[in-house]
């Protein structure tokens, strides 16, 4: 199908992008990778009036550490993250999660900004942003603002943008020492969108102990969620296999999976906790020496 008929916009600076949505308003969608929105339009999911494409807005493609956190512009490439020395060795969650975003070509265009905005409940970017507690700047008409990633997330593609409102920068924390993570997901075909995903961070301290635990899914609800009491299950305990039970256990209070002809709304919570349990030994094991990270490295 071809895409129903709409102005296209050409900004050459955010501000004239930020005027070109404020004019626009609910009739204007930003166009960015185009990973999600020319698909929903060609198949006429998606119908505004008005296209602003932002990639001749200089600025916005930065990638880069500033000191414990990663800072990635909005219009920064998924397959440019991906190919980040080091970066499955600093945080294999991250580096395992990018590499399960669609295909190459896919991440060639995809940008983080746009997955965190489209805020699609099984995509990926926005579970690793909860987990890494992400911050997003936000510019609109109104100035700058941040926003934890936490309160952007509102429900299925929905966020707490206004329409005239853009993201132009992610900045993730990751966190240093004894730290092992993960990102593992089940799919139908390698590319397609998770049915259920997983992230799983552990920091333990010198005796072992979980000092700081981050569980976060993906396509077992409404949006990301993190599974905070599991979370405080783990923390100030030493993470034996009892102990990660119980935590994958808790997990299905987070979340509210529905059926879908991809599977039940039980199944789903099956391999949620199925899922959890492997992350969170994975995760052990890296924090422990144990095991190797994406890059080779513990």
């Amino acid at each position: 199908m071809k895409p129903p008929p709409f102005e296209y916009v050409a900004p050459a600076s955010l501000e004239e992008a930020v005027a070109a949505l404020g004019e626009h308003g609910d009739e204007a969608k930003a166009l960015a990778g185009g990973q999600s929105l020319v698909p929903l339009l060609a198949f006429r999911l998606a119908a505004p009036s008005v296209l602003v494409d932002l990639n001749g807005v200089a600025g916005l493609d930065h990638l880069g550490a500033d000191g414990d956190r990663l800072v990635i512009g909005a219009l920064a490439r998924q397959r440019a993250v991906e190919r980040l020395p080091g970066l499955g060795r600093r945080c294999p969650m991250l580096a395992e999660a990018v590499a399960q975003v669609g295909h190459v070509a896919i991440r060639n265009r995809g940008t983080v900004g746009g997955s965190l905005a489209h805020a699609d409940p099984a995509a990926e970017w926005p579970a690793l942003a909860l987990a890494l507690d992400g911050e997003c700047q936000v510019v609109g008409p109104r100035g700058t603002r941040t926003v934890p990633v936490e309160d952007l997330l509102v429900s299925y593609f929905t966020t707490t943008l206004e329409p005239d409102e853009l993201i132009t920068e992610l900045r993730l924390t990751l966190p240093g020492g004894r730290v092992g993570s993960t990102f593992v997901e089940l799919a139908r075909r390698h590319g397609d969108f998770a049915i259920v995903g997983v992230g799983a961070l552990l920091g333990l301290t010198s005796d072992g102990s979980v000092a700081l635990a981050r569980l976060t899914l993906i396509g077992v609800g409404e949006r990301a969620v993190r599974a905070r009491r599991a979370e405080t299950l783990l923390e100030g305990e030493r993470p034996s296999d009892e102990l990660l039970d119980e935590a994958a256990a808790a997990v299905d209070e987070a979340i509210s999976p529905t059926s879908d002809l991809h599977g039940s709304a039980g199944y789903r919570r099956q391999v949620a906790r199925v899922l959890t349990r492997r992350a969170l030994a994975t995760a052990r094991a890296r924090a422990e020496g144990k095991e190797e990270g994406p890059d080779g490295q513990a």
